[in-house]
């Protein structure tokens, strides 16, 4: 993959969204102000629904209390093989219904499914995911290397606390 600094991130093609289902941690991510500065444990539970949309729910922990929030992600072009999502969410929850649409690109996946980069085509969003709450730093290299290479600025990845065992 040559560097990607022009244009938009380049992104995975041919994912396939079953075998992408379940629960990822975040590991590392671009410090947003829709997440907790001090979150834990975070992760997102992927759920393929009959329609091909995919349920998402997002939980962290701040100070022992957990927060989630529930959306709904789905192809931006249901006729492309590249892994370009949108995702609406309903914020907040306890206010009036504002939905909000992001992306959700998924730039890479491992070919076992087992830890992703994901990323959108601004590069203010970055998370590195896996499907355990931990990554061995090898690989954890090498994915941000992946990222560098798509013109994302890394020195803003922030590493996420996972405890051992993770929450119920």
């Amino acid at each position: 993959m040559a560097y990607n600094i022009e244009g938009v991130p380049e992104v995975a093609r041919g994912v396939d969204l079953q075998r992408y289902m379940g629960r990822w941690y975040e590991i590392a991510s671009f410090p947003s102000f829709f997440q907790p500065a001090n979150g834990v444990n975070t992760r997102a539970t992927y759920t393929l629904n009959n329609d091909g949309t995919v349920h998402v729910l997002n939980e962290t922990w701040t100070d022992g209390k957990r927060t989630s929030i529930e959306g709904t992600a789905y192809k931006a072009d249901p006729n492309s093989d590249e892994a370009k999502l949108k995702v609406k969410f309903t914020v907040p929850p306890f206010l009036p219904i504002i939905p909000v649409l992001g992306n959700y690109w998924i730039l890479y996946v491992d070919p076992f499914y087992h830890y992703a980069l994901i990323g959108e085509p601004t590069r203010t969003n970055l998370w590195i995911l896996c499907k355990e709450n931990h990554l061995n730093d090898e690989i954890y290299n090498q994915v941000v290397h992946k990222a560098v290479l798509q013109g994302y600025d890394v020195s803003k990845l922030h590493k996420t606390p996972q405890s051992n065992p993770p929450p119920q």
